[in-house]
C-alpha cells in the first residue's frame, strides 16, 4: 500500500510540474502579446501628430445651414468652400491648418523670417538677406 502512495505522489508531482510549466508558457505568450499591442498603439498614436502640424475644428452653430464663420476673421464663407484667413490658416467649415511649414534645421549662419503676404519662412543669410540658405527640416503642413 505504500508503493502506490509513492507512486501517486510522484504522479502528482510531475501534472503539477507539467500544468506549472504550461501555465508559464501561457504568461509569457500573454506578455509578448501585450508587448506587440503597446508597440503598435504608441505607433498609431504618433501618426497624426506627424501628419497635421496645427489644425483645430470647431464644432457647427445650429444657424450654419448654408454658411459657416471664420473663427479668426469673423468673415462668413459658404458650406463647402475653402480660404486662407489672416493669420495664414487654410480653412474650411470643418477645420482650419496652417497653410505653411516652420524651418527647424537650416545653417547656424541663417535665419528664418515669416511673411505674412505670402505665408511662407523665408530663410536667408544673417549678414545678406538676399542669399537665400537651404532648408534641411521643417514641421507642420
Amino acid at each position: 500500500m505504500p508503493m502506490v502512495s509513492v507512486r501517486s505522489h510522484r504522479l502528482s508531482t510531475e501534472i503539477r510540474s507539467i500544468l506549472c510549466s504550461y501555465s508559464t508558457s501561457l504568461k509569457s505568450d500573454k506578455t509578448v502579446i501585450t508587448m506587440k499591442f503597446l508597440a503598435l498603439a504608441l505607433l498609431l498614436c504618433s501618426l497624426p501628430s506627424l501628419s497635421n502640424g496645427a489644425c483645430g475644428s470647431w464644432l457647427p452653430h445650429s444657424d450654419w445651414t448654408t454658411h459657416c464663420q471664420d473663427p479668426v476673421d469673423k468673415t462668413w464663407h459658404a458650406i463647402g468652400s475653402k480660404w486662407r484667413n489672416s493669420r495664414c490658416m487654410d480653412c474650411t467649415c470643418n477645420r482650419c491648418c496652417d497653410a505653411y511649414s516652420t524651418p527647424s534645421q537650416f545653417p547656424n549662419d541663417c535665419v528664418s523670417v515669416f511673411d505674412s503676404e505670402a505665408c511662407v519662412y523665408r530663410v536667408h543669410k544673417r549678414d545678406d538677406p538676399t542669399v537665400e540658405c537651404p532648408i534641411f527640416g521643417s514641421v507642420g503642413k
